[in-house]
């Protein structure tokens, strides 16, 4: 039984559904402060002033309440934040042209935050998506984009200065196969983001909760790692973390912040880890099973 339906049977009509009402706010307020406290309001509300609407960000569902605008703007500003990271790096001049792919590009909308941000850096890009769809809205958009599976990137020739891979991940059947491919490629960075979780599993949630439906590469997680062991596999895989971060999705100096924690891990995920990469053969080239 949901906590939905236990307040529905012991309250009144009226007071039932302010209960609902306030149960519902929960997430959306847990969001804004959190953006608050982990100082990424500044970045959040200028990427609305870039794009004021996304709406059509995803192939498989809209952008259409209040919980969702909240939490996929704070994602981006929590993303955002990790290229701006790494473009203070001394890998990197002003002057210089800058080739970014965004590796599972959905809209073409990071594209269009960063060339606004860094308008006075010549930047050229590329999107990839295995989604058709995606393809197509980034294309729309003036954007230079490529349908292609993420495990076959290093096969088709493509250069990058940095690549990028937000919630892309932990869509891959073989992330270690897609990792190891890319850290190959003449790159000086990879920024990704992944769901946070303290302790791994496999994800396959249709699967697991027996819903016996079509399910695309968009909406399906294989693999849902705590930092600890994506760390392993990005060093097995060919790279060094240069840094890395969580975005926790609820203020942790709240005096609420064990129950938010809680309201987040059983319904959703507590945030998102993120990460700056480079290069580093130091752990692969020990194995001789590539």
């Amino acid at each position: 039984m949901t906590f939905k339906n236990i307040l529905k049977r012991i309250l009144p009509g009226g007071v039932y559904l302010r209960a609902v009402q306030l149960y519902e706010s929960i997430p959306v307020k847990s969001i804004r402060a959190a953006i608050r406290e982990q100082k990424l309001l500044p970045i959040y509300n200028q990427l609305v002033q870039i794009i004021p609407d996304i709406t059509h960000q995803y192939s498989s569902f809209d952008i259409d309440t209040d919980y969702l605008e909240t939490t996929v703007r704070a994602q981006h500003a929590f993303q955002v934040s990790l290229v701006n990271e790494a473009l203070s790096l001394p890998d990197f001049t002003a002057e210089e042209t800058l080739t970014i792919v965004d590796i599972g590009d959905s809209a073409g909308t990071h594209i269009q935050y960063l060339k606004e941000l860094y308008k006075s850096r010549n930047i050229r890009s590329l999107s990839v998506n295995v989604d058709g769809e995606a393809i197509k809205r980034i294309r729309e958009k003036g954007l230079e984009a490529v349908q292609a599976r993420a495990e076959d990137l290093a096969s088709l020739s493509i250069k990058a200065d940095i690549f990028l891979s937000f919630e892309m991940l932990e869509h891959l059947m073989n992330p270690f196969e897609f990792l190891k491919n890319i850290s190959k490629t003449p790159c000086k960075l990879l920024i990704l983001t992944v769901p946070y979780l303290a302790s791994s599993r496999v994800g396959l949630h249709h699967i697991r909760h027996n819903q016996k439906n079509k399910v695309t590469p968009e909406t399906t997680h294989i693999f849902e790692l705590s930092p600890a062991d994506w760390r392993l596999l990005f060093k097995h895989s060919g790279w060094a973390i240069i840094a890395d971060k969580i975005f926790y999705r609820y203020p942790k100096k709240s005096v609420f912040s064990y129950w938010l924690k809680r309201y987040w891990r059983n319904h959703d995920f507590e945030g998102f880890y993120g990460v700056i990469l480079k290069p580093d053969k130091t752990w692969s080239e020990l194995y001789n099973g590539w």
